[in-house]
């Protein structure tokens, strides 16, 4: 990932955080690497929290919070080393991170334990991830102890740990500026790599060489890739869930969903569209896509100030309940339908979900039990489906072995929501005209 340039939307973030932290600290682990196999690694990311407050992409660092202290932010990072830097990469150090104005001041990271106790003295509550970084945890508490250890020299304690979600949660879920700029660019790179795939997709190419025309999109736009495993089934694999193998051949008269979005500045898109392999729609997969799709412009169209995710969602199983009701695929009444769950049977999942710098991002859904309203700036996505597994025989024939889903990346505005995923064609006679329609891709 190549570092962002702009230290001053985090220093902004901080001073936004600053006052809601009320007279507390906040402690977060910026990742460390982790093994593949053997003696080799994935590609470094890190921790969203502390990037999203810093911007720093270097494994090991921990980042230290406390408003109303002179300073106020500290960095801990491996110093300079210029033989560990021939073999893996170049360090900022100390002194680059302050110079670079992601903290006011930094250390050695082997100096945490010796510098904790004093940052840490006389707040009320530590912020951290809680079970996410446990070596980071066993610092803070060993800070905390020996603060407690101290309490006859005037040392205070801190009163307790919070996990760090109930503080960067609401934070994060409202987007600023910054991160809505990088979502977009995250969605758009997004649906030029699922037009992508349509264009190239036809009968026996394999899942996985759809899969390689996105990554390859990702890639020359810039961005890290992926933002989470891409999900690309045809036929009987797109009604599971989460099918990732992608490994098998295309056949002619199926339907390919395709779940996938890229990263952006450690902001991700979130797209899924399905389509049939051949270009054109059987009776009855048109019939159930009709169906979700009603579903999905519908739940859009909610999107507004004040509305709900839970809302959105009960309106949703509604609607599909009484299309499966319609198409023969539930019997009974409506109510007792949504009663029982028994649509859960095609519809297994919810209809949207937080997006934002995790795929699945943070943020509550409800507070004290009543549903969090729609607010400007919030961004989740609105995905539909229903799924009929071959092996359903007590469905009907024609609509076994037949996965839809159709997933859209949403802005709340004041004025009504923003489709930022409005480019990649989901109406069914714009998917049969794209279709197979090239032979290669370009990328130019």
């Amino acid at each position: 990932m190549t570092p962002s340039p702009r230290p001053i939307v985090y220093q902004q973030r901080r001073q936004r955080l600053a006052q809601r932290m009320n007279g507390g600290a906040l402690v977060l682990h910026g990742g460390s690497v982790q093994t593949r196999s053997n003696d080799t690694e994935f590609r470094f990311r890190p921790d969203s929290d502390f990037y999203y407050l810093t911007g720093l992409v270097e494994p090991g660092a921990v980042f230290v919070f406390r408003p109303g202290h002179d300073p106020e932010s500290t960095l801990f990072v491996r110093p300079r080393d210029a033989e560990a830097e021939v073999w893996s990469g170049r360090r900022k150090g100390p002194q680059g991170v302050v110079d670079e104005g992601r903290a006011e001041q930094a250390f050695d990271v082997a100096q945490l334990k010796q510098e904790l106790p004093r940052l840490l003295e006389g707040a009320s509550t530590v912020y951290i991830p809680l079970g996410r970084a446990r070596s980071v945890e066993r610092s803070v508490l060993s800070a905390v102890q020996l603060l407690r250890r101290r309490n006859r020299d005037g040392q205070r304690a801190p009163e307790s740990l919070t996990h760090v979600e109930a503080l960067l949660g609401p934070e994060r879920l409202v987007k600023d500026e910054a991160a809505i700029e990088d979502l977009r660019r995250a969605v758009e790179i997004s649906s030029l790599a699922h037009m992508d795939a349509m264009r190239f997709c036809r009968p026996d190419r394999f899942e996985y060489e759809i899969e390689a025309i996105m990554d390859c999109r990702f890639r020359m736009a810039g961005s890290t890739g992926p933002g989470y495993t891409s999900i690309v089934g045809g036929g009987d694999n797109a009604t599971i869930l989460h099918y990732v193998e992608n490994s098998s051949r295309l056949q002619g008269g199926d339907l390919l969903l395709i779940d996938a979005g890229c990263e952006w500045e450690q902001f991700t898109g979130d797209i899924t569209r399905t389509f049939p392999v051949n270009g054109t729609f059987s009776g009855a997969q048109r019939e159930l896509y009709q169906l979700v799709l009603a579903a999905n412009v519908a739940a859009i169209e909610q999107c507004r100030v004040g509305a709900s995710i839970n809302g959105i969602h009960r309106d949703c199983v509604a609607r599909l309940a009484q299309g499966l009701l319609d198409l023969g695929l539930l019997q009974g009444s409506l109510d007792e339908i949504i009663e029982n769950k028994q649509y859960r049977r095609y519809y297994m999942h919810r209809t949207s979900h937080w997006l934002g710098a995790d795929v699945h991002d943070v943020g509550p859904y409800t507070v004290d039990q009543v549903d969090v309203p729609l607010a400007p700036g919030h961004a989740l996505t609105i995905e539909p489906g229903l799924y009929v597994a071959a092996g359903d025989t007590e469905a009907p024939a024609a609509f076994r072995g037949i996965g839809i889903r159709i997933e859209d990346d949403v802005l709340v505005r004041e004025d009504g929501p923003e489709v930022l995923s409005h480019a990649v064609p989901k109406a069914i006679d714009e998917l049969e005209a794209i279709v197979g329609s090239a032979d290669a891709i370009t990328f130019g």
